[in-house]
């Protein structure tokens, strides 16, 4: 699924073939529709597959303490536009084409709710409910994503600065003992 999916994200959605594909999973065609029903199938999972495997990269990088927050925010812009901002660019491509858009709901309600949970793993380490920070990984997520495909540097730093001082304002109010005054502006 990584290879086509690769294959995918160098060539374009729309250039490519089964017969490329299974040059690019080194197998043949005939064993491409062993594993999938058609095309579709293939293009649907291998996204679903790679896009969960992205997050779960980006969930890796996640902030251990609040002043680890601060690096996290600062780094992981540019560390997944630079590793994964084709395979972003594939992915709205598929999610947002009229085929596959109910695959594209379906995958971002599963981003909501895996996104919650991630929220709550990081309410204990920051002193922040998850309530209050989920929305703000929303924001950090759309930011980093937005960059990778547009390179947006404005658009970047904008959410970002929002972002930092809604953190600052939560970390007063939520953990005062936490070390605040980290940012700036």
């Amino acid at each position: 699924m990584e290879n086509s999916f690769n294959c995918y994200a160098e060539n374009g959605f729309s250039s490519v073939g089964v017969k490329a594909i299974a040059k690019a999973c080194d197998c043949s065609v005939a064993t491409l529709y062993l594993y999938f029903e058609n095309l579709d199938d293939l293009i649907v999972k291998s996204t679903e597959y790679c896009m969960s495997k992205v997050e779960d990269e980006f969930m890796a990088k996640a902030p251990t303490d609040v002043e680890d927050l601060w690096r996290f925010i600062d780094e992981i812009p540019y560390w997944t536009a630079k590793k994964h901002g084709k395979k972003y660019r594939l992915m709205y491509q598929i999610y947002t084409h009229p085929k596959y858009r109910e695959y594209g709901q379906k995958f971002f309600k599963g981003v909501d709710e895996r996104y919650t949970e991630y929220a709550k793993s990081l309410e204990g380490k920051l002193g922040i409910p998850h309530k209050k920070l989920t929305p703000l990984i929303f924001i950090l997520i759309r930011a980093c994503v937005h960059y990778a495909l547009f390179e947006d540097e404005f658009y970047l730093k904008s959410q970002i600065a929002v972002l930092k001082e809604t953190l600052e304002l939560f970390l007063a109010k939520y953990n005062p003992k936490a070390r605040s005054g980290t940012f700036t502006e």
